[in-house]
């Protein structure tokens, strides 16, 4: 069977050493069946990055999101406090809201069921003739959601390693840049048509910056200066620093910037959360993206970014930085884009071979091991 074949191969590179490894088998990219098995082994399995928690930051602020086939709605509650629910209504399953907003209660737009902001249900027009009606057993079904670092994580795995042990390891590195103060700035949901492994992938390794990003991020990116975190075999995550040179417009401290002393002003450290949530956390702003396939070609984004609270606080024409800053990273998502669907066309052609990595790949050869851990067994 061709997805055996391609799990003993898959399994087969997890097992060398990186200066032995080559990119992953192409039918990882091509084949159906290996991303059913990933949709139910990793997707469905594993802590999915929501977006950022200011960006719900007032009692009764909402947003929407599609984790795989389910519907969410992240609510702030009059506590404070960040929960998800399932964004379906209890009688007919229709999907009660779209989009942001703010609320007091969610009313289904079939027949008006109504829910308060924990999920309860608190009124449902014409029922007191059904005896099976109980208003108390029908409140919206919880899904499982935490806040690490200012970010949203949510799964459906309610046997999922809490996020902060998950990435414990990560967090000396990353708290002292204070991101959960970074205020977002934007956040929006694209389609690429590509696999999203090839995202994943392409998002983990430095090789490419300084080609195909040469106008953009590329052109401050100092390749020996490029180092790598210590991630185990078992980890979910791997990161990687990189700093920028004198006179780059990103990337290095404002000078109000009190949290970060020495070379740390001029470091970035770019983590994936695997499967799929990756950002680059720099000391005056982050980026980020969030994947779900959508297809064996296809791949929704979730792309987002926010910027240090001093960078914010010294602006004197707040929207002008952020339309600045936000043009600055699309001109980097165009680039991205056209390398990765070429590499997923590529992937389909009969002759393409996948080739060895380089020593800049480390993230992708620990990225494999964490899919052949997954899915080879």
């Amino acid at each position: 069977m061709a997805v055996e074949r391609i799990l003993a191969e898959l399994k087969a590179l997890g097992a060398r050493q990186l200066a032995e490894a080559t990119a992953p088998p192409k039918g990882m990219y091509t084949s159906p069946d290996i991303l059913a098995l990933e949709q139910e082994r990793i997707f469905g399995a594993g802590w999915l990055c929501a977006g950022r928690a200011d960006e719900i930051a007032r009692p009764g602020d909402y947003m929407t999101f599609e984790m795989g086939p389910q519907p969410v709605i992240l609510v702030r509650g009059k506590d404070g406090a960040v929960r998800a629910h399932a964004n379906t209504c209890r009688h007919r399953m229709m999907p009660l809201v779209e989009g942001k907003g703010n609320a007091s209660r969610f009313t289904c737009p079939y027949h008006a069921w109504t829910y308060g902001l924990d999920g309860g249900l608190v009124a449902a027009p014409h029922m007191d003739r059904t005896s099976c009606f109980d208003k108390k057993e029908l409140s919206l079904a919880v899904i499982r959601c935490e806040i690490y670092q200012g970010w949203i994580y949510v799964t459906l795995n309610g046997g999922a390693r809490p996020v902060a042990d998950m990435l414990a390891p990560l967090t000396s590195v990353i708290e002292r840049y204070g991101q959960e103060h970074y205020r977002t700035i934007f956040t929006e949901e694209h389609v690429w048509y590509t696999n999203w492994k090839c995202l994943t992938e392409n998002f983990m390794e430095s090789y490419h910056l300084p080609v195909a990003h040469r106008e953009t991020v590329g052109a401050n990116f100092t390749v020996s200066e490029n180092t790598f975190g210590e991630a185990g075999d078992e980890d979910d995550f791997a990161f990687q620093f990189f700093t920028k040179t004198e006179g780059a417009p990103v990337g290095r401290a404002h000078p109000a910037n009190d949290r970060l002393e020495g070379d740390w002003r001029r470091t970035s450290v770019m983590p994936t959360v695997f499967p799929s949530h990756m950002y680059v956390l720099a000391p005056d702003h982050l980026w980020y993206l969030s994947l779900q396939p959508d297809g064996v070609g296809r791949t929704r984004i979730r792309y987002g970014a926010a910027l240090a609270p001093e960078v914010m606080d010294s602006a004197d024409d707040s929207l002008a930085l952020i339309a600045e800053k936000k043009a600055f990273l699309d001109k980097v998502q165009v680039e991205d884009k056209h390398v990765v669907e070429g590499i997923f066309n590529g992937a389909m052609s009969p002759l393409a071979v996948p080739g060895p990595l380089s020593w800049m790949e480390q993230e992708n050869h620990q990225f494999a091991r964490y899919l052949a851990r997954h899915l080879c067994d």
